[in-house]
């Protein structure tokens, strides 16, 4: 791989999440409120909202892996399906460490 393809994944990469991101928060945002689905959701499940957002992510750590484990077999996944499972990854990594931060805030 080069420097500019790896750059390019990179940029097309944050340029991504930051529009999904972006276009999903205004959807599951409620009150103002971008975490509104996790709080509700640690209301109801009597958790903490960083486990109920680490349960909503566990079907795309799921894929990832089911990935690396098709990758053994001789089976690629497609592009498509790189940037989807990879994506969604990320965000909820980025919802998790927002969820951290606004936890330090005192909210």
């Amino acid at each position: 791989m080069t420097q500019e393809k790896f750059d390019g994944i990179v940029d097309n990469t944050c340029k991504s999440i930051v529009n999904t991101l972006s276009v999903k928060g205004r959807e599951y945002t409620r009150n103002n409120n971008p975490l509104h689905n996790f709080e509700v959701g640690a209301t109801m499940s009597n958790q903490t909202r960083e486990k109920v957002l680490y349960g909503f992510a566990l079907k795309h750590l799921i894929s990832l892996a089911d990935i690396r484990n098709d990758i053994e077999k001789g089976k690629l996944p497609s592009l498509e399906t790189i940037e989807e499972k990879f994506g969604d990854a990320i965000n909820y990594l980025i919802l998790e460490k927002a969820s951290l931060i606004d936890r330090l805030d005192g909210k």
